[in-house]
C-alpha cells in the first residue's frame, strides 16, 4: 500500500492538495482512503478540535492529546489494509506545536515507533501567507497567529530532513505539479 503523509503549518493547503491526489489515483482506478486529522468521525477527533478553538494551556494539552489518539486511531483502522493508497493530512508533524524539546523527542520516538514512508509531504509557506489564509476562515485555532506561526514553521523545519519539502506560495495548480512529478518519481522507485 502507497502511505502519502501531507503536513505543514495551517493555511498551507494540506487537505487541497491531499484532496488533488487522491482524485489523481482514483482517476488510474485506484481504492484510496483520505483521513484529515483531526477528523469529526470519531470522540477523539471532535475533542482535539474543540480544543483547538479554545485558548489556554489546558486546550493546549488537550488538543495534543486528543490529536495524537485520532492519529493512532487511524493508523489501526486503515493502516495496512485493502486500499491501494492511504492518504493522511496532518500526522508526526503536530509535535512542532509543542515546547522545546518535546517536540523533537516525542518526534523521534514517533517516528520510529509510528509508520513512516518514502511519501511524506511538507508543505511549506510563509507565515504571513498562512496567517492571511486562515484569516479567511469562520473559525481560528489557538495557533494561528504570527508568533506561533513563525515558531511552528521552524520547529517544523527542523524536523523535516528527510520529507519532500514543497513551498506552497504558488497558485494551486503550480504547487500541485510539483508534488505530482515527486510522486511519479517515488511510484516509479517504490512501485
Amino acid at each position: 500500500m502507497r502511505f502519502i503523509i501531507i503536513d505543514g503549518l495551517d493555511g498551507a493547503g494540506k487537505d487541497t492538495h491531499a484532496q488533488l491526489i487522491v482524485e489523481k489515483y482514483v482517476s488510474q482506478g485506484e481504492n484510496v482512503i483520505f483521513r484529515s486529522h483531526p477528523e469529526s468521525d470519531n470522540q477523539y477527533g471532535i475533542k482535539a478540535k474543540e480544543a483547538l478553538l479554545g485558548k489556554g494551556k489546558l486546550n493546549h494539552i488537550k488538543a495534543s492529546f486528543y490529536y495524537a489518539l485520532d492519529v493512532i486511531r487511524s493508523l489501526k483502522l486503515y493502516h495496512d489494509k485493502s486500499a491501494d493508497t492511504l492518504i493522511f493530512s496532518r500526522y508526526l508533524l503536530g509535535v512542532a506545536y509543542l515546547p522545546n524539546p518535546l517536540d523533537k523527542v516525542l518526534y523521534k520516538i514517533l517516528a520510529a515507533v509510528l509508520p513512516t514512508t518514502h511519501y511524506m509531504f511538507f508543505l511549506d509557506v510563509a507565515p504571513e501567507e498562512s496567517l492571511n489564509r486562515v484569516s479567511q476562515r469562520d473559525e481560528h485555532e489557538m495557533f494561528e497567529n504570527m508568533d506561533d506561526l513563525v515558531k511552528t514553521r521552524q520547529k517544523a523545519l527542523d524536523l523535516v530532513n528527510d520529507w519532500h519539502i514543497i513551498n506552497t506560495c504558488g497558485s494551486i495548480e503550480s504547487v500541485q505539479k510539483k508534488i505530482d512529478i515527486v510522486l511519479e518519481d517515488l511510484d516509479k522507485k517504490y512501485d
